[in-house]
C-alpha cells in the first residue's frame, strides 16, 4: 500500500517507521526531564544505575525468550565500548549533572551528542566527512559552550563537565553500536550492553538504594520508571523499528526534533521557565547539525 503525499506517493512502511521513528524520539526526549524529576527525591548514581539495571533484567528476559546466541569473542569485545558508554557513563554522569542543574539547561548542553556521534562514526568508519561538517561540528559545539559559559558567568560548571562527558561517552557507544549491529542486529546490541553491564550495576543500585524508601516521591519512582522502561528500553525498539521501516536517512532527522521536545516536557513536568534565548539556540544548534549532515 501506498499514500499521496503532495506529488509524492509514500509507501506504507516509510510511514510506519516515520511514526516508530517519533515514538522513539518522543521516548528519548523524555530522558532529560525524568532524569531531573528523579534525582530531586533520589540519590542520582542510584538513578544512573538503577534506570541501567532495570532495563538489563527487561533485556535478559528478551535475550532469552528469542534465543538469541551469544556474541563471539570479538564481539564481546566491541560490546565493552557500547556498556562504558549506554549502559554506565551517560546514565551515571548524566544523573549526577542533572542534580545541579535545570532540565532545560541539561537538553542545551546534550543538544551536542548527534555531532559526538558523527565525529566518532567517522573515527570507527575511516570514512571522514568533507570540512564543512567539521566546520558546522565547531559551530554547534561552539554555541553550546558559549551558552554554558554564560549560564556560569563565564566559567564552566562541574555539572556542566559531566553532562558534556556523559553525552561523549554516549556518542562514542551509539556510533559503535551502530557497527556492531550489522553483526549482532540493532536491538540486540543494546540488549547485550546492558546485560554485560549487570555485574558493574548490581553493587551501585545495592550500595546507593534508599534508606527510606517512604520518603522518597511518587513523581522520583514514576521518573525512575519511565527512565528504565522508556528510555532506555522501549525507546530503542521503536527508533531501529523506525530505521529498518523508513531508512536511516529520513528517519534520523526526526532527532532534530529532540531538543524541542525535551525544552517543552521540561516546562510541562517541571514547570521551568524557557527563555526566547534557549529556544534560539536550540534552533541555531539543530541548524548547524541539519547543515552539517547535509555538506557531509
Amino acid at each position: 500500500m501506498s499514500v499521496q503525499v503532495g506529488s509524492q506517493v509514500v509507501s506504507n512502511d516509510k510511514i510506519k517507521g516515520w511514526c516508530y521513528g517519533m515514538a522513539g524520539v518522543l521516548m528519548f526526549s523524555g530522558g532529560i526531564p525524568a532524569t531531573r524529576v528523579a534525582v530531586l527525591s533520589l540519590h542520582p548514581v542510584f538513578v544512573g544505575s538503577a534506570r541501567a539495571f532495570i532495563a538489563a533484567l527487561l533485556a535478559l528476559l528478551l535475550l532469552w525468550l528469542t534465543r538469541q546466541p551469544l556474541p563471539d569473542r570479538r564481539q564481546l569485545q566491541a560490546l565493552g565500548g557500547v556498556v562504558i558508554g549506554a549502559a554506565l557513563g551517560y546514565p551515571l554522569l548524566s544523573a549526577v549533572a542533572l542534580q545541579q542543574m535545570e532540565a532545560n539547561h541539561g537538553t542545551l548542553v546534550s543538544s551536542v551528542m548527534p555531532l559526538f556521534t558523527a565525529v566518532f562514526g567517522a573515527w570507527l568508519t575511516k570514512n571522514w566527512p568533507r570540512a564543512g561538517f567539521w566546520c558546522c561540528a565547531l559551530t554547534g559545539t561552539g554555541l553550546v559552550t558559549g551558552y554554558a559559559l554564560y549560564s556560569g558567568d563565564g566559567r564552566l560548571h562541574l555539572a556542566d563537565l559531566y553532562l558534556l562527558g556523559a553525552c561523549l561517552l554516549c556518542g562514542y557507544s551509539y556510533a559503535k553500536g551502530a557497527v556492531l549491529a550489522r553483526q549482532l542486529g540493532s536491538w540486540q546490541v543494546i540488549c547485550w550492553a546492558l546485560v554485560m553491564g549487570m555485574p558493574l550495576l548490581l553493587p551501585m543500585v545495592w550500595w546507593h538504594f534508599p534508606q527510606n524508601v517512604a520518603g522518597v516521591s511518587p513523581s522520583g519512582w514514576l521518573g525512575l520508571a519511565y527512565l528504565s522502561i522508556f528510555s532506555m528500553f522501549l525507546g530503542f525498539f521503536a527508533w531501529y523499528k523506525g530505521l529498518a521501516l523508513a531508512g536511516i536517512a529520513e528517519v534520523s532527522q526526526l532527532q532534530l526534533l529532540t531538543p524541542f521536545i525535551a525544552l517543552f516536557l521540561s516546562a510541562v513536568m517541571l514547570h521551568e521557565r524557557v527563555s526566547a534565548t534557549q529556544l534560539a539556540l536550540a534552533g541555531a544548534v539543530v541548524a548547524t547539525i541539519a547543515l552539517g549532515r547535509r555538506l557531509a
